[in-house]
């Protein structure tokens, strides 16, 4: 019989299901050198999020079929190099929704009404309830940032306390923004209309610090913000500032990075802040909920049967898989580059299977190509068995079409995307060394993705362009690593795609938008 560990605390629920298929061992609080010592034993684990599995432990559990998350987030998990040893990885990313849902209600309602102050005041004896006056939550606006499965379900409930609805989500369609309540709004149009804002989208480098100095000089005064999705999406030192400056009623954090924090950190023990040490998930409801889920997919990898939610695993054949396997990475490069690139409300999307590839099944690829769309703007993990429900439920309209391709290149992806403000066209392609985006819009270019940051300049091809740009990023101490050229025609509008060690910032991206015969400039990670 196949040993599952079960290595953190799941319900007692989940556990029970695990043990009717397989041996299973509870064993908490492990360090990690106890960890790497007993994972060589088991064909499966069980973590939520205090385990970490590292490339080390993956690569010490040499029995090890599958490893479950009972919970949304795989942040814990090495997910790429699970792939890469064949271990499929599974999670929960239903079981705890409306209970993040209803938590992001829970500090929106303490902070409206003071609740936390008001409880400390009257334990110490005082009673101040001209201190306390508070605010309704009728006829005030809600700016939702991310509209995914606890955005929307935070909506749902905003909307029984008859609050109007702002959200700001690239990928979800006017259609089911509306079906849902929901008013489409743009950053600047939510920073300046809501009452209240809740953040519901996932870390990522574009992310990070998503509210900060400049969003909070424009929001709308006496505005209370909330975060139960992650840490790391408000700069915590500009928002004391605007707090203690009376631009910001009030803010109420769920999470934080690192986690747990440091006790000392400043926004702790701030008058304005209401705290919670990561509670979006701890009910017992939710904690149920995605203990079964997780324990009943990992009996199924055991069992050899597919699972609901495999982050990693495909379910193609063995020959299919063979041919477009190469091209997973590549399809979610090109849409991610294409969706930094884009601006405005996605109103659809166009993927092209050119060459060798059109000829199998590339589900996979569109898989790759939705969690490519999503990745900066949603908190889901998009996988090949829950894309096309989640794309459904954003109200994404996506065409697909195949064809021969007689150009330089045995296999071509292109992804199109149409927005509000017009057309994005990226394209990659395969080779020995791994994917490359081979074209951006109009333009020819050469890129193999990889860590870093770029800078891609749209200008006149004109002698001297290089040696302006090269000159100007050494001034600001910027080295780069790379630089690629496209162009439509000598001396007409051309292409750069520079790969820099460094982040640029927005005032010094701001400048080169202001060297002559540069037209744009935008910065992204692939």
């Amino acid at each position: 019989m196949a040993r599952v560990l079960v290595s953190d605390r799941l319900a007692e629920d989940g556990i029970d299901i695990l043990r009717q298929g397989a041996d299973v061992d509870v064993r908490f609080g492990l360090t990690p050198a106890e960890l790497l010592e007993i994972i060589p034993e088991y064909d499966a684990l069980a973590v939520r999020s205090e385990t970490k599995v590292t490339a080390e432990v993956l690569a010490a559990g040499r029995n090890l079929m599958v490893v479950g998350r009972a919970g949304v987030g795989v942040d814990n998990i090495d997910v790429q190099e699970a792939t890469r040893r064949g271990i499929v990885v599974v999670y929960a990313p239903e079981g705890n929704t409306v209970s993040a849902a209803e938590h992001t209600m829970a500090l929106m309602l303490a902070l409206s009404r003071h609740v936390a102050a008001g409880h400390a005041s009257l334990s110490q004896g005082k009673w101040e309830r001209s201190k306390f006056v508070g605010v309704e939550f009728r006829g005030k606006t809600l700016g939702l940032f991310g509209l995914g499965r606890v955005g929307s379900e935070v909506a749902r409930r905003a909307r029984g306390f008859d609050m109007e609805i702002l959200g700001f989500d690239p990928f979800v369609t006017p259609e089911r923004a509306q079906a849902m309540g929901i008013r489409l709004a743009s950053k600047d149009d939510i920073l300046a209309g809501s009452d209240f804002i809740s953040l519901h989208v996932p870390l990522t480098a574009e992310n990070r610090n998503l509210l900060g100095a400049p969003e909070f000089q424009k929001m709308k005064p006496d505005v209370r913000i909330i975060n139960v999705a992650r840490g790391g999406l408000i700069d915590e030192a500009a928002l004391i500032q605007a707090l203690d400056a009376g631009r910001v009623a009030g803010a109420a954090f769920d999470v934080f990075d690192p986690e747990p924090p440091a006790p000392d950190l400043p926004i702790l023990a701030h008058p304005k802040v209401i705290v919670t040490p990561h509670l979006g998930a701890s009910t017992a409801e939710a904690q149920e909920r995605v203990s079964v889920d997780v324990a009943e997919q990992i009996l199924a990898v055991l069992r050899g049967d597919p699972a609901m939610y495999a982050i990693n695993l495909p379910a193609i054949g063995a020959e299919t898989f063979k041919v477009v396997a190469p091209y997973l990475q590549a399809a979610t490069k090109a849409a991610s580059l294409a969706t930094q690139l884009s601006a405005g409300q996605l109103e659809g999307v166009e993927i092209e299977f050119l060459g060798e590839i059109a000829g199998f099944d590339t589900t996979p690829l569109k898989a790759s190509v939705i969690k490519g769309l999503l990745a900066t703007v949603s908190e889901e993990n998009v996988t090949l068995v829950n894309a096309a429900v989640i794309a459904e439920q954003r109200g994404l309209k996506i065409t697909e079409r195949r064809g021969p391709y007689e150009g330089i290149y045995k296999d071509l992806l292109r992804v199109h995307l149409t927005t509000s403000s017009g057309k994005t066209v990226v394209s990659a392609t395969v080779s020995q060394d791994g994917p490359h985006i081979v074209e951006i819009n109009d333009f020819f270019v050469d890129v193999a993705p990889g860590e870093g940051h770029l800078l891609i300049c749209e200008n006149t091809d004109r002698p001297g362009m290089i040696g302006r740009i090269g000159t100007f990023l050494g001034e600001k101490d910027i080295n780069i690593s790379f630089m690629r050229v496209g162009r439509e025609s000598i001396r007409g509008r051309a292409l750069m795609v520079i790969g820099l060690d460094d982040e640029i910032d927005p005032q010094t991206l701001a400048e080169i938008t202001r060297i002559p015969d540069i037209f744009s400039a935008r910065t992204v990670r692939i």
